[in-house]
Parts: structure tokens; C-alpha cells; sequence
């Protein structure tokens, strides 16, 4: 049974990938800790507490509030246009009312990557805040940690926000602590924005065969994708939804999916056209490897993987 903590700010994507996670019988989910992103920081926890509770996990998986903005930035950035006002498709669902358990996200961190050091794979699905917060209370945690999955960046160049081309939305929304998780010396796998546009978007017959699968779950997954379809539509021409953080999920669920390559990777904080832009050094006589980047990825295993979660 391995150990997780996931790192997130749902989000219709993180969202699938909890539910994923929450459902799969060879994990135990010590934490999930929650970061403002997709949303703010209080839609973000409730949307956390939600999902679980409708997995049936409550009693079993505690959820924790993080932090509520950038290390450095005076606003948060958010993705509300992609992902609706509550985060979760503005569907209707009731995403109040529910506490988190007490504590900062990155002091419970701390405290589980100590209680199994060497034991727990950290997923991170949104804006590095939390963990950079962690590790600068506690350097150390680098060498305990075996595993860090991340969902972030653009190494081909060709970013996912509107605000800067070049950036994609989890790195953009805190540059300066994904510079500094990346520079710790954690045993990262990033999963960038291309490989979700290569091997983690689906069609609608996709998605509907999804909600075939006839549970409340196949159903709930699929409905909180609205905003996402009708963004990809207005900004790409037809109609699909992509899933980044659920492509993500699959590979630290099912590491063998994925082929990546050792690369420098680093983080651009000053440009004004490319701030929070994911620069690789591909220059291989002059690189200096701080990761491995997905380069290849098993879609059917994926699919099958996503449906497998609600059935």
C-alpha cells in the first residue's frame, strides 16, 4: 500500500484526479493539501472536502488548507473562466459547510513526510505554494521524500494561459515557488501542458461513454466538465476537455504508463512576455538534469485508468 499526499486546487481536472486517487485500492492517501488556484482558497478546500465526502472517504482522508496566495504576488492568479465560479462547473452542487481538519497544509506535510520518510509519493496538481512553504520550514524533507509527481509547465514552450503565451497556469500562478521546488533537489517528474494536449485530451463521445459507465460518480465527473467544454470551444474550435491533473494522477498511480527524460528545467520570474514560463536547457552538453520530464505517455492505460475510478 503506497502512501500519497496530494497537493491540489480543485478545479474540474483535480477533481477527476481526486476521485481517481480516492478510488484506487493500492494507495493510502495520508493528506490531501489544499492550495489557492483554480479558485480561491476557501472554494478550493470546500471542492476538496466535497469530492472526498462523495467518495465515501471522510472518515479516512483528512483535508487541509493551505496557503490562499502566491508567495510574492499581491493577487491570485485563478482560472474561474475554465473552470466556473465554484471550481466545479457552477452545476449546482453544495460546496459549504464542511471544516477542514485543523492546521496548516504545509505544517501536516512536514509532519507525515517525517512520520514515513521515504515512504510517501507527493502529487502536486496546482501552484507550488504549499510546498515551497514547506520547505523552507524544513529543507530536509528533500532527501525523505522518494517521489514528486508534478503537474506543471510548458517545456515545449507553448503555454495554456492567456495572460502570457509561454506559461502554463500552474507555474504562472506562483513563479517564485515553483523556482524554489524546483532548485530544492526533490526527485520531480514533471508532467507539462503538452503531454496533456497530446495524451490527455478527450473527445465528447469519450467523455459520454464515461457517463455510460451509469454511477453517480461517472455522472458527477462528467458534469463538472461544462465550463471546461465550452472553454476549449470558444478558444480552440470544437468542442473536448482535457485532463492534465488526472494524466498526472495516472502516472504516479501507474508509473509505467509514462517514458521521460532527464532535463534541466528552470523557471523564468522577470520577463513580461515570459514570466512562469518552464525554460529548458537543451543544450545537453551544458545541461545540468534537476528532473525528469514525461515525454510519453499510454493513453488507453489512461482512459482506462479514469473509468476504472467510477465504476
Amino acid at each position: 500500500m503506497r502512501r500519497f499526499i496530494i497537493d491540489t486546487d480543485p478545479g474540474a481536472d483535480d477533481a477527476a484526479a481526486l476521485i481517481m486517487a480516492l478510488n484506487h485500492p493500492h494507495i493510502r492517501i495520508e493528506a490531501i493539501t489544499v492550495v489557492a488556484g483554480n479558485v480561491g482558497l476557501s472554494k478550493t478546500v470546500q471542492n476538496a472536502l466535497f469530492l472526498v465526502e462523495a467518495c465515501g472517504a471522510s472518515e479516512r482522508v483528512p483535508v487541509y488548507a493551505g496557503a490562499d496566495r502566491a508567495l510574492v504576488a499581491a493577487e491570485q492568479e485563478q482560472a474561474a473562466e475554465v473552470h466556473g465560479g465554484d471550481g466545479l462547473g457552477d452545476i449546482g452542487l453544495t460546496l459549504t459547510g464542511r471544516t477542514p481538519a485543523p492546521g496548516h497544509a504545509a505544517d501536516a506535510m512536514i509532519r507525515l513526510v517525517r512520520a514515513y520518510p521515504g515512504e510517501i509519493t507527493l502529487v502536486t496538481l496546482g501552484p507550488l505554494t504549499n510546498i515551497a512553504l514547506a520547505l523552507r520550514q524544513d529543507p530536509g524533507l528533500v532527501g525523505l521524500i522518494p517521489r514528486v509527481v508534478v503537474m506543471g509547465g510548458a517545456p515545449d514552450g507553448e503555454g495554456n494561459t492567456r495572460k502570457n503565451p509561454t506559461a502554463e497556469y500552474n507555474i504562472m500562478a506562483d513563479p517564485e515557488a515553483a523556482d524554489e521546488v524546483f532548485r530544492a533537489g526533490l526527485p520531480i517528474e514533471l508532467v507539462g501542458w503538452d503531454m496533456s494536449v497530446k495524451y490527455g485530451l478527450l473527445t465528447l463521445d469519450e467523455i459520454e461513454a464515461i457517463r455510460a459507465i451509469g454511477t453517480p460518480l461517472a455522472a458527477l465527473l462528467v458534469d463538472i466538465q461544462r465550463q471546461v467544454v465550452a472553454y476549449w470551444l470558444k478558444d480552440y474550435g470544437y468542442p473536448a476537455v482535457c485532463f492534465p491533473d488526472p494524466l498526472a494522477m495516472a502516472i504516479a498511480l501507474s508509473p509505467s504508463i509514462a517514458q521521460s527524460e532527464p532535463m534541466q528545467v528552470g523557471v523564468e520570474l522577470v520577463g513580461t512576455l515570459t514570466r512562469g514560463m518552464t525554460v529548458v536547457e537543451r543544450r545537453k552538453h551544458r545541461a545540468v538534469p534537476n528532473m525528469r520530464v514525461v515525454t510519453q505517455v499510454d493513453r488507453a492505460w489512461f482512459v482506462q485508468l479514469l473509468r476504472a475510478a467510477v465504476r
